[in-house]
Order: structure tokens, then C-alpha cells, then sequence
């Protein structure tokens, strides 16, 4: 019975991803811990290597479209990847699987999915669709202008944050991503700023999964089968998404993030 549960997890996750863009980090680790009991460093590591896989796909995809804005990924990922070397050298020292350790993620997670929270409860009502169509159109005059950072150092410090976040939590290149994105890059395009934060969660994400991997703190067979269920629920949920009531939907898994997140913290 839990194969089966564990596939439909992973639809279920996947069919939220395809409809909101909201990470499946922040979703998924929860679940696996809540519901199924998982030790945090088991699910934390297996769903790293879940979300690159899965992004992977959605980035090839962006790219052929040619929506991908590598210097901002170039960017993200000179602070990111590193941070997330010297995060999985800190868990290697510690033990993943020490009391330590665990409390570390559990506390981080809780963190990490009470900000995700606020920023899809931020992306959620003060990102109107009139504002929106405002922004769009000074984005869309700002031209080679439209990627270039406040500053060169911010994109590199704040995707190191991230890059700690998810090597210890799996959770914080999503909607945190895109919020971070958002304020950095005031003048790209929407559709870009989605396109870097997938792309450059894939290097992020693939190098903390095998770091984690290399600790035995992944479950392959468990991987295999959120997988199973997390492909067509995208694939659906894509389709779905022009009928969904985001703000709705949005505003719902905020709330049950914020629960979740003060649960850890509170733990």
C-alpha cells in the first residue's frame, strides 16, 4: 500500500507544480515526513534528486525556447553551487543522520517553508494582473537592461542563502527563488525570471541530491516511485493551469506551509 501512496504523492505534487509553479521541495519534504514517517535527512536528500530530475526537463524545454537568461543563471549558480559544497561538507562532519543534524534540517525546514509561505502569499496579492501588465511593459522596454542586477554581488550572496536552504532543507528554489529573482531583476521579463529560477535550481539541486547520495541519504527506490506519479501530474497540471483558480490555490498552500513550517520549528 505505501508503493501506491508514495505514486500518488508524487502525482498529487506534481499536479500542484503543473497548476502554480510553487517548488515541489516545499511540498514534497513535508509530506514525506508528516505523512509517511521519512527521517528528515532521508527525505530531504531524496527529494533534492527528485527536483532535478524533474526540472531538468522543464529547463531543456525553456532553453529550446530560448526564454533562459544564462547570465542571470551564471550568477544565481556562482554562489549557490558553492554554498551548497560547504553545506554538504558541514552535514559530512556532522554525520546526516546524527541528532545534530537532524535537529539543523528540521529547524531550517521550518524556516525555510514559513518563508515560502510569505512569498507566495506576497507573489499572490501584490503582483495583480494590472500590475502585472504595467510591469510587462517596462520589462519589455528595458532590453539588454533587463538583466543586469541592483548590483553584480547581490545575485551571488543571495543564491548562496538559497543554496544553503536547500541543500539543508530541499526547499527555497522555488517560490523563494522567484521572489528573490523578482526584487534583483526588477526589469525581466516574468517568463525569464520563471525560466532562470528552473534552470539554475537543476545544477543546485543535482549537486546537493549526489552530495547527499554520497552520504546515503537518498531512497532510490522511494525516488523511483515519487517519479512515477510526479511526471503525469505535471503533465496534467500543465494543462489544467488556465482554469485553476491560482490565487485561490496559492493562498491555501501558504497557509498549510506556514503550519507546517511552525510545526518544525516548534518541534
Amino acid at each position: 500500500m505505501h508503493d501506491l501512496a508514495f505514486v500518488f504523492a508524487g502525482f498529487a505534487v506534481g499536479l500542484i507544480v503543473g497548476l502554480t509553479g510553487v517548488g515541489g521541495g516545499s511540498l514534497m519534504t513535508p509530506i514525506l515526513i508528516f505523512f509517511f514517517g521519512v527521517k528528515p535527512h532521508l527525505a530531504i536528500g531524496t527529494d533534492l534528486l527528485f527536483a532535478a530530475f524533474t526540472k531538468m526537463g522543464g529547463t531543456v524545454s525553456l532553453a529550446r525556447q530560448r526564454l533562459v537568461p544564462w547570465k542571470v543563471v551564471g550568477l544565481l549558480c556562482a554562489g549557490s553551487v558553492p554554498a551548497a559544497l560547504l553545506s554538504l561538507w558541514a552535514l559530512q562532519v556532522m554525520g546526516p543522520g546524527s541528532s545534530a543534524a537532524q535537529r539543523i534540517m528540521t529547524t531550517t525546514l521550518g524556516v525555510a517553508l514559513l518563508l515560502t509561505a510569505a512569498a507566495m502569499l506576497y507573489k499572490a496579492f501584490v503582483f495583480s494582473p494590472a500590475r502585472q501588465a504595467a510591469d510587462n511593459v517596462a520589462r519589455a522596454n528595458a532590453g539588454d537592461d533587463a538583466a543586469r542586477p541592483r548590483h553584480w554581488s547581490l545575485p551571488v550572496l543571495l543564491g548562496a542563502v538559497i543554496g544553503t536552504l536547500v541543500t539543508f532543507t530541499s526547499v527555497g528554489a522555488g517560490a523563494i527563488g522567484v521572489t528573490v529573482l523578482l526584487m534583483v531583476f526588477p526589469l525581466l521579463p516574468l517568463p525569464r525570471i520563471i525560466a532562470a529560477d528552473i534552470a539554475y535550481a537543476v545544477p543546485l539541486t543535482l549537486v546537493a541530491g549526489l552530495g547527499h547520495a554520497s552520504l546515503g541519504s537518498v531512497d532510490w527506490p522511494l525516488l523511483v516511485q515519487l517519479l512515477a506519479g510526479s511526471l503525469p501530474g505535471i503533465w496534467l497540471g500543465s494543462r489544467l493551469v488556465s482554469r485553476a483558480p491560482e490565487r485561490l490555490i496559492r493562498s491555501a498552500l501558504s497557509v498549510l506551509l506556514a503550519w507546517a513550517g511552525a510545526k518544525l520549528v516548534l518541534i
